[in-house]
């Protein structure tokens, strides 16, 4: 990609001092490029309980810090491209666990190991085996050779599932060595709660402990349950009034092979936009089904599709996302 850029912005034709100062101006892109950054990472919701629930899922990734474990953070070494921070309802009684952008995204190390046909059976193999080799604190062997219970497969190969968005905001090292001390220095232990503690609390509490306010509760169109869809709608704004924080927005598409992974809503769209919800409370409370319409309608209307952002694949995450170089690991 950067010799690419190389010849569109110094062709041979050029002056010298226009060579010069195209690639100026080459490597100054690449720079901001590289700053580290904090994501709110909006997951759409996917399989069964995602038709009975489509508020999706919330996460956090960090560019600038790793997973020493997958409950303790540590900065990343040169190389690394940071890590995803999750909450959810049971991961070996963890309030939160940490997992690589790479393997949480595909359930490979590295993007070589990708499968050529991402099978059901193939999907399952690959995160048994990181399991096995990384994730056997928060999700041990079964002394029959079963599988382990609990949600610790929504942490790895997420991307075989379903569609994610990114939505960013630049980070300082300061700032994030902060994080890694709060967060290791607290009682790790199951606190989710649907209402009050779940998945999109945990991020909206990462995002404004960086940026105190940066995500709100929305009252009139969640209810003031924090849903991811909201949360990122939430942050969109935040951003577009510090543009010295450089907001941006990525997509991973899902991978091709299993059932399409469907649009996140908030609380008031999924009453509004599901029938099986909003035509008995029509029918036996219309002035409440008005009432949640309206709401829809004045707060709850966002389409993450519809902003301006970029596409990234496996091949392509170390040159689209915001990941750190030596220098920024050394000291940011």
């Amino acid at each position: 990609m950067r010799a690419v850029l190389t010849a569109t912005l110094s062709p041979p034709g050029l002056p010298k001092l226009l060579r010069v100062a195209a690639l100026t101006l080459l490597v100054h892109a690449v720079s901001v490029q590289l700053k580290a950054g904090v994501a709110l990472l909006v997951g759409e919701p996917y399989g069964r309980f995602g038709s009975f629930n489509p508020t999706g899922h919330a996460a956090v990734y960090l560019s600038r810090i790793c997973a020493e474990s997958p409950t303790e953070l540590r900065r990343c070494r040169p190389g690394e491209m940071g890590t995803v921070i999750s909450r959810y309802r049971d991961i070996g009684g963890y309030d939160w666990a940490a997992v690589p952008l790479l393997p949480y995204l595909y359930a490979v190390t590295s993007a070589g190991r990708l499968p050529e046909t991402p099978e059901q059976a193939v999907i399952l193999r690959l995160r048994d085996t990181y399991r096995r080799q990384h994730l056997q604190q928060i999700a041990p062997d079964t002394g029959d050779g079963s599988l382990p219970r609990g949600n610790w497969e929504q942490l790895v190969g997420a991307a075989y599932d379903r569609g994610l968005h990114f939505f960013f905001l630049e980070t300082s090292a300061d700032d994030d060595d902060r994080l890694i001390e709060h967060l290791n220095s607290r009682a790790n232990r199951r606190r989710f709660n649907i209402l009050y503690r779940n998945c999109a609390d945990f991020a909206r509490s990462v995002i404004n402990f960086y940026y105190p306010g940066a995500i709100r509760r929305s009252y009139i169109a969640d209810a003031g349950i924090t849903t991811p869809k909201l949360a990122a709608k939430s942050l969109v704004r935040y951003g577009k009034k510090h543009p010295e924080l450089r907001f941006s927005h990525i997509v991973i598409p899902q991978v091709p092979g299993n059932p399409s992974s469907r649009r996140t809503r908030g609380v008031t769209e999924s009453l509004v936009r599901t029938k099986k919800y909003i035509a008995p409370l029509a029918y036996f409370q219309p002035w409440v089904a008005a009432g949640v319409a309206a709401a829809y309608v004045t707060s709850g209307r966002f389409n993450p599709a519809k902003l301006p952002h970029s596409v990234c694949g496996p091949d392509s995450l170390a040159d689209c996302l915001p990941a750190v170089d030596s220098a920024a690991n050394r000291g940011g």
